[in-house]
């Protein structure tokens, strides 16, 4: 089985590729990155039929690579995804955040959210059902951390914003990016389910 996995932030392709390895080794992975739509929709503001049309071209290719399936490994870019979903029916092609909803739903009570891309925190909290609990917290200045190499900082910046979610049930992390930083302060590992872009 192939499956395409497809990056707006360089940061996503080692946690998402750690997670195949210990959850679906078997699986044949590729990756293709385009750093710059993250960039893009941080000066845009909003998403834009240019962004889905580059989304819809990452995905034609992919496809045409003989991929199986398509995950997206950025959240941010809901709409844009679906734009995807819709095109390369009958193909599964995924959010990364579609297995954490759940779960997370599943647990009940209060969620909380945690992003370093501010435009994560304006997309994703509609993709959860009418009704849920939510509280979002953004790690500002996290991802330039990441940007520069100070890994250190980022997991320090991310612990700091994940203390403002304490009051919450389950804290579900909207970057795969942030995956590296939920071993100091989660009260047990990561599961397959807390990550996006």
């Amino acid at each position: 089985m192939r499956i395409a996995l497809i990056h707006a932030l360089r940061h996503s392709p080692p946690p998402i590729e750690a997670a195949f390895a210990r959850l679906w080794p078997e699986a044949r992975l590729m990756n293709l990155l385009d750093d710059s739509l993250s960039a893009d929709l941080a000066a845009e503001g909003s998403l834009t039929p240019r962004m889905t049309e580059r989304f819809l071209t990452l995905a034609r290719y992919a496809a045409g690579t003989g991929a199986d399936g398509i995950l997206f490994t950025c959240s941010a870019f809901g709409p844009c995804i679906e734009a995807c979903q819709a095109a390369l029916a009958p193909m599964p092609v995924l959010k990364p955040n579609e297995a954490m909803i759940e779960e997370a739903v599943a647990h009940g009570g209060r969620i909380g959210l945690l992003a370093s891309f501010a435009p994560t925190l304006d997309s994703m909290p509609a993709e959860f059902p009418p009704g849920t609990e939510l509280r979002t917290a953004l790690a500002r200045g996290a991802l330039a951390a990441l940007d520069a190499g100070d890994r250190d900082r980022h997991d320090g910046i991310v612990a700091e914003a994940a203390r403002e979610l304490a009051d919450c049930d389950v804290i579900a992390l909207a970057q795969f990016s942030l995956a590296g930083a939920a071993p100091a302060w989660l009260p047990r590992p990561a599961g397959p389910w807390g990550r996006g872009c």
